[in-house]
């Protein structure tokens, strides 16, 4: 029995369900950090966390159908899921890469956002912060 058809679903399904839902999360959790980065201007916030998700489906998307192609014959379940774990584990290590890139850019905004801050009050400080 030739397994790659069913390699190339089973592949397909699980990363779509991984990205989305690594999608949502940051979507989610995302918006509080940029809110803050643009001093509360909601709808500033909403417009560029929609297009970093976008961006995000883009990438993680399209880097999964770009190596959906397998060489060689999968004539066993167990080559299946040793070729399907090393797709889905480069997916993850990408997925991963990704969100602590995203942290470490809204952390770098959110500390100019702070700075930038400080320097408009009175006398560069704040009792309060």
């Amino acid at each position: 029995m030739n397994y790659v058809i069913l390699l190339y679903a089973l592949y397909v399904i699980i990363t779509v369900i991984t990205t989305i839902w690594v999608a949502r999360t940051l979507f989610k959790n995302g918006k509080i950090f940029l809110i803050d980065i643009f001093h509360g201007n909601k709808e500033l916030a909403d417009a560029v966390n929609n297009l970093l998700v976008v961006g995000f489906y883009l990438v993680n998307i399209g880097y999964a159908v770009y190596t959906l192609r397998v060489v060689g014959e999968i004539d066993s379940a167990r080559v299946l899921v040793e070729i399907l774990s090393l797709k889905i584990g480069a997916i993850i290590l990408i997925l991963g890469g990704m969100h602590f890139l995203n942290m470490f850019i809204f952390f770098r905004l959110r500390k100019r956002a702070l700075i930038e801050k400080r320097m408009t009050e009175p006398y560069g400080y704040n009792p309060n912060v």
